[in-house]
């Protein structure tokens, strides 16, 4: 852990943060309710702070566990990647981003809420992709390695068929804004990441 703190504090942080809070709120039903994101007041200016604590607090342990195995597997290395400050602003302006869209869909939707790290993480998942896409990884229960870029794809079809499909307050939307939201900070901060990942890919191919 000490390692981890040394070289990728920021991650690490986020990281040790996310779970603490989603356990505490796990057993306390109303902080668990003022951190929510709930798009009717924030569009009315109000709670705006819910735009970054949703994204600290998760559903449930199954949702807990499928963000921060995303988040291990990518967002230390990022964070080695591109720097401790511009791997902060990439996570916690992503998650605002991400959440924007929802806010605007669902201004009207009084009963509407949502919550968890999803669009930050998609935003560290792409930007990661943009750097290493053919690196490998092992997901389960597919046996054999696959390849970063391979990995997005599937992620981001299982989150759209949640949206489509699911009944929770997991914000599953925010994924897809997540992901643009990464791609497009990460080039702004990188704009030789383009040449870089392409030739990564062609010469894969």
């Amino acid at each position: 852990m000490e390692q981890y703190l040394l070289l990728t504090p920021v991650a690490s942080i986020i990281f040790v943060l996310t779970i603490i809070t989603t356990l505490i709120t796990f057993s306390n039903e109303d902080l668990y309710g003022k951190m929510m994101l709930h798009p009717y007041s924030v569009s009315k200016g109000k709670y705006l702070y819910t735009l970054i604590t949703s994204g600290l607090i998760h559903k449930d342990w199954m949702h807990l566990f499928f963000n921060m195995f995303s988040f291990y597997f990518f967002a230390f290395q990022l964070e080695a990647t591109i720097g401790h400050w511009q791997f902060g602003l990439l996570y916690f302006l992503s998650m605002v981003l991400s959440d924007l869209p929802s806010v605007y869909k669902h201004k009207e939707d009084f009963w509407y809420h949502s919550l968890g790290a999803s669009g930050a993480i998609s935003a560290v998942i792409f930007s990661f992709i943009l750097f290493s896409p053919m690196s490998k990884m092992m997901i389960m229960p597919i046996p054999i390695p696959i390849p970063a870029i391979l990995f997005g794809v599937l992620y981001l079809l299982y989150c759209t068929y949640a949206s489509k499909y699911s009944q929770d307050a997991i914000n599953h939307d925010a994924h897809l804004f997540g992901a643009l939201s990464g791609l497009l900070i990460t080039i702004i901060m990188y704009p030789s990441v383009v040449h870089f990942f392409i030739g990564q890919i062609t010469g894969a191919i």
